[in-house]
């Protein structure tokens, strides 16, 4: 298998996932300078995974028109510009404006990335190919809260965002000379009608439900905006039945191991997209840690992450798709609750603990669902399936963010008091429980569930004819 082509993709992930957890470390100081609070900026976390929401539908059919290489590499390019652009806002709107064209490059980034991934690799070795592509995109959630931490603290945050400029001209620079060129083909007329109604979907549904708590605006606001958006995605579904070639191709689902897959990982992200806004908030507000100490505890997660990625396949191979899978998302729920019972006394190092084995857990399973869910996706499908697995990704993170954040503004109002421990400790305990509804469409997988891509030995004859 070549290596060298997912860890020159994985600098794509590599900026996504530092700028995250860098911005998720330094919320407090941000909201401070900006003059707003702190939950207000969840704006700037959601605009951004609106933004890739909205446009990564038009990222597939632009790396099939103009070739998957040349959009990969402006992609990287739109996103070193849009983090330029935040690290020089003054203001709520400037930021939250930046972000959204930070994610609109983004948008094309990391789906041609998995694209180009899919078309130059055998489906025997996506496992270890996924497994790759992740290893760099990991040191990011491990550097970045740290490093965040550490500007934040001790210079300003306008320079956590610089950092993604190296990077991204590196990146540029290695892609050129090292990736194969996909040749360019000619697909059908973009389907505008259904992107307009997927990225109005994608808007109205997670900024109706970030805005309806905000209160400088009224909650019928935000709850119009959803149902907007709740209403362009039914009027979606039923624009591509009937669109020869809809932008998002739902017959897709029809696919049983794609199906469960992506059904399974949406509702996990929604957890996954809490818990970076939420920890290290309750680490600053009511622990009193500063950003530097806050991070230098939140980078735990990405530790356990990374050591997945060097023992996925054997593992894999083991024990098949549907028992990792589930034991992943059950134990990850665990983990996730166990956040509820931290309290300013505990030991730092049982947090650490903890927070290795809920990053450890959480990558085993969107490990095995990533490459399950591209299992049986052939060549001709692979853009539709990058591109639909990555809008539903970001929609299930942006809502994780809107959701947690709509949690502790509920449970402060009724409370009648600022934010405090026992808010947090309830985000978390309710996060948990809507992660462990990921298990459910699990157990509809046989045992032996795509053996010939996770290795597993004990492959039956009669099941796979079962199945």
């Amino acid at each position: 298998m070549n290596r060298v082509v997912p860890l020159i993709l994985a600098v794509a992930l590599f900026m996504e996932q530092m700028d995250a957890t860098v911005i998720s470390t330094a919320l407090p100081a941000i909201a401070a300078d900006l003059g707003v609070g702190p939950i207000t900026l969840k704006l700037a976390l959601t605009s951004y995974m609106v933004a890739l929401a909205m446009f990564i539908p038009i990222s597939g059919w632009m790396a099939d028109r103009f070739g998957a290489k040349t959009i990969f590499r402006l992609a990287i390019f739109a996103f070193i510009v849009g983090s330029i652009f935040c690290a020089v806002s003054e203001t709520l709107l400037q930021f939250v404006l930046s972000r959204f064209l930070q994610g609109a490059g983004g948008a094309m980034m990391t789906p041609v990335g998995r694209l180009v991934l899919l078309r130059t690799t055998k489906r025997s070795d996506l496992v270890s190919a996924m497994a790759l592509l992740t290893i760099p995109a990991l040191i990011g959630p491990l550097t970045g809260p740290p490093v965040g931490g550490f500007i934040t603290t001790y210079f300003t945050w306008h320079w956590i965002f610089i950092i993604n400029v190296p990077i991204g001209f590196l990146g540029i620079w290695l892609s050129g000379i090292y990736l194969p060129k996909i040749e360019s083909v000619r697909p059908p007329s973009i389907d505008w009608l259904g992107f307009f109604l997927t990225a109005m979907a994608a808007a109205g549904i997670v900024l109706g439900l970030s805005i309806v708590s905000l209160p400088a605006l009224p909650p019928a606001f935000g709850m119009t905006a959803a149902g907007l958006g709740i209403l362009c995605a039914i009027l979606y579904v039923r624009h591509a039945r009937r669109h020869p070639s809809p932008i998002l191709r739902l017959t897709i689902f029809r696919n049983e191991a794609f199906r469960i897959a992506t059904t399974s990982g949406t509702i996990f992200r929604v957890a996954t997209g809490a818990i970076p806004f939420l920890m290290p908030l309750m680490l600053q507000l009511a622990f009193g840690l500063n950003p530097f100490q806050s991070g230098m505890i939140t980078f735990a997660g990405a530790l356990g992450a990374l050591t997945v990625k060097f023992i996925a396949r054997r593992v894999f191979a083991v024990t098949g798709f549907k028992v990792i899978l589930i034991a992943a998302g059950v134990l990850g729920a665990a983990t996730t609750a166990a956040n509820g019972f931290f309290t300013p006394q505990t030991s730092h190092a049982l947090i650490i603990a903890l927070l290795v084995m809920s990053g450890l857990c959480r990558s085993f399973f969107f490990t095995g669902s990533n490459a399950l869910s591209y299992s049986e996706i052939d060549d001709s499908e692979a853009s539709q399936a990058t591109s639909i697995a990555s809008v539903l990704q970001q929609v299930s993170l942006a809502l994780g963010v809107a959701f947690a954040a709509f949690i502790l503004e509920a449970s402060s109002g009724l409370s009648g008091f600022p934010l405090q421990l026992a808010d947090f400790h309830l985000a978390f305990f309710i996060v948990a429980g809507v992660s462990l509804l990921a298990v459910v469409p699990l157990l509809a997988l046989s045992r032996n569930a795509r053996a010939a891509v996770s290795g597993h030995r004990r492959t039956a004859v009669p099941t796979e004819a079962a199945e």
